[in-house]
């Protein structure tokens, strides 16, 4: 009589189990641990090596830009002059330490104020809330900027119509600042610097 197909052989066998499958699996277990926990470990443990350095500009695309602080880590974004082409949205990310910036650009018709008002909403509430304020830029821009404490850290998200005046319909720029719990004071100069360092670009 022969064997039944899923039938396996005593030799080929350990605690009821197929052991020829086992190398394939341990392989497919192997490439899924690297996958998930070995290559965010590397990524973590080498260092940045596109430190901002005195006289950087970051290209915001169309001609704005902003000047980061001095002795971040520029981990993706591009610098003005650098000779890459000029980005159509911004997407800037600098990180030190335990704070990162982040700059993104979006289309949007109405204030900054509203704009700063639909990003929370979608974001949800995150802490406790501080008052908004304004900030004018040295080229003239009117932003708004709220911070917020919340668990997991300090926040500051801060909101610009790209033109000077009340164009509503310019396009619209978002900073969103993040630190380690009580670290916001220590990079608040940094920040503050870049933020009234924005400007539009003369073509706007």
């Amino acid at each position: 009589m022969s064997a039944p197909p899923e039938w396996i052989a005593v030799e080929h066998r350990f605690a009821g189990l197929d052991r020829r499958t086992f190398r394939p699996a341990l392989i497919a277990l192997a490439v899924a641990l690297v996958l998930a926990y070995g290559l965010p470990a590397l990524n973590a443990a080498i260092p940045w090596h596109n430190e901002i350095k005195a006289g950087d500009v970051l290209d915001l695309g169309d001609g704005a830009t902003a000047v980061p602080p001095v002795g971040w880590q520029l981990e993706s974004g591009t610098l003005a002059g650098s000779g890459s082409v000029s980005p159509a949205s911004p997407d800037v990310r600098l990180a030190t330490g335990g704070a990162t910036i982040a700059l993104r650009g979006a289309s949007f018709t109405g204030t900054a104020d509203a704009f700063l008002d639909q990003v929370l909403r979608a974001e949800g509430a995150q802490g406790v809330e501080g008052s908004r304020g304004t900030l004018t830029t040295t080229s003239g821009l009117v932003g708004v900027v709220q911070s917020a404490t919340a668990p997991g850290g300090d926040q500051v998200d801060a909101a610009f119509k790209m033109a000077p005046g009340p164009a509503e319909t310019a396009p619209a720029l978002l900073v969103v600042v993040r630190t380690a719990p009580g670290q916001f004071e220590r990079y608040q100069d940094g920040v503050g610097e870049l933020l009234r360092s924005i400007t539009p670009g003369a073509n706007r």
